[in-house]
């Protein structure tokens, strides 16, 4: 009895795989079947590199430059701000904090992860955004910067989960050896347990930087949606995500802006697709070694 219920449960485990497999692969063929109309009357490399997005102009002109460069400054803003405090926090909790505030700080982070999107866009652009305009004297608080450290907040409970669990799977030997060479705690994190676990932080920034890239609603209210090629952080930009969510309400099923607009999404899908691949292949570095 005991097998046959085991072999049930592998087979619905078996078959979940195979259903969440076949779904990625019809968004895509959806994505392809609306996205490639576009490219019949519209250059590729003209939608990829050109500097101006006027979908509604006459002529339209779809050139995503603009978005595109608007996605990077922002998800390279966040990972900047928390790679290092993810590391920092995971560290904490997984090696020096005892073991009733490790619980309580796992459920906290935890906590963070469910907090929907759309509430921390809003604490934001009434909290962050009047911040970093009063702190760094702009016009308008409304910019990537501003993005980039409410990304980070969001992108921070995946980073700290994922790498805490890197963490704990360094063999408790290679702390115990390191102490009784000498080591201090500080010196065995840094020397011995980092490395050990370098593959699964690696793949942890790249999740983290999967969940900035596809993060819609928090960016789009508080990025201020400028479809223009940014030179600095202080600067309102757009992001291709944002864009999406903006304008597909505003099409005519049918249009070369509607079919652009999936264009966007093909783009999306293969650099989310890349990240994720990346951070697999890192995974299962680790766990040959």
């Amino acid at each position: 009895m005991r097998k046959y219920w085991e072999r049930i449960i592998e087979t619905l485990i078996f078959a979940s795989g195979f259903v969440s497999i076949v779904f990625v692969v019809l968004i895509l063929v959806f994505l392809l079947k609306e996205g490639l109309e576009l490219f019949r009357g519209v250059n590729v490399w003209s939608f990829l590199l050109g500097k101006r997005w006027y979908p509604i102009s006459e002529p339209p002109v779809f050139g995503i430059l603009p978005l595109i460069l608007g996605s990077l400054w922002v998800t390279v803003g966040a990972t900047l701000i928390a790679v290092p405090l993810g590391i920092a926090c995971a560290i904490f909790i997984g090696e020096i904090a005892p073991g009733w505030l490790r619980e309580v700080l796992k459920a906290g982070v935890e906590l963070l992860a469910a907090i929907p999107s759309i509430v921390l866009g809003f604490i934001g652009l009434v909290t962050l955004v009047p911040l970093v305009k009063a702190v760094f004297g702009l016009p308008t608080g409304l910019t990537a910067m501003a993005g980039s450290i409410m990304l980070a907040f969001m992108a921070m409970p995946t980073i700290v989960s994922i790498m805490e669990d890197a963490l704990n799977t360094v063999p408790k030997s290679y702390r115990e050896g390191s102490v009784a060479m000498g080591a201090t705690k500080w010196q065995t994190i840094w020397r011995i347990i980092l490395p050990s676990a370098s593959s699964g932080i690696i793949a942890a920034v790249m999740l983290g930087i999967g969940r900035v890239i596809g993060e819609t609603m928090a960016v789009m209210m508080i990025t201020g949606n400028a479809a223009v090629i940014p030179s600095s952080m202080f600067q309102p930009v757009r992001t291709m995500t944002a864009t999406i969510a903006a304008e597909m309400g505003e099409t005519v099923q049918g249009s070369d802006h509607y079919f652009s607009l999936f264009a966007i999404g093909i783009v999306l899908f293969l650099i989310t697709f890349v990240v994720n691949l990346l951070a697999d292949r890192f995974l299962h570095q680790g766990e040959t070694k």
